[in-house]
């Protein structure tokens, strides 16, 4: 008979060997877990991303076009208009941003979801601006105030911006970032 799982069934402190008959493949294949250091730069720098941000790149996975960072916009101050092509999650960890095109705004801990094909324009009106955690999947595509293409960013595009930041800098590029 089966039993509902209301909590985690082990609570001991030690390592358990959870059988896998494929245990081996995933030893010799998987780039496995790893802890990036968000929190300095020891892990990652933080890039400037115009003049008022910077994004401090986490992850870079190129067999999903997927990549995870912070964003942080320093002040009051717009990241102009954007469309998406994938999924965005991202969470709000200090100060407020909100986007022209809803009517909510999210605070520190606020959940933020944003579906493929449509446009954003945000918005930061908070004194120290807002720094955003993200996981995105697929391109960003950024406009102008005319509604014409400027660039797209995509994993290939964070990896270049993370890249020439790096070599322009001497900093060792870490491969812990690379999926």
């Amino acid at each position: 008979m089966a039993t509902k799982m209301k909590a985690p069934p082990s609570s001991k402190k030690e390592i358990v060997d959870v059988p896998f008959n494929y245990a081996d493949l995933v030893r010799r294949h998987s780039p496995g877990g790893r802890y990036i250091d968000a929190e300095t730069d020891v892990d990652s720098p933080w890039v400037p991303f115009g003049e008022n941000a910077a994004i401090k790149h986490l992850a870079f996975d190129v067999r999903r076009n997927l990549f995870s960072n912070i964003l942080w916009v320093k002040g009051p101050g717009v990241i102009g208009t954007h469309f998406h092509r994938g999924t965005i999650v991202m969470v709000c960890l200090e100060g407020s941003v909100r986007y022209l095109e809803y009517d909510w705004v999210a605070t520190p801990g606020g959940l933020i979801l944003e579906v493929p094909g449509e446009a954003h324009t945000l918005v930061t009106e908070h004194e120290d601006g807002v720094k955003l955690f993200g996981w995105m999947e697929g391109p960003i595509e950024f406009y102008d105030e005319n509604a014409n293409l400027i660039e797209t960013a995509d994993v290939w595009w964070m990896m270049n911006h993370y890249e020439e930041y790096c070599q322009e800098n001497g900093i060792e590029i870490n491969k812990k970032l690379y999926l």
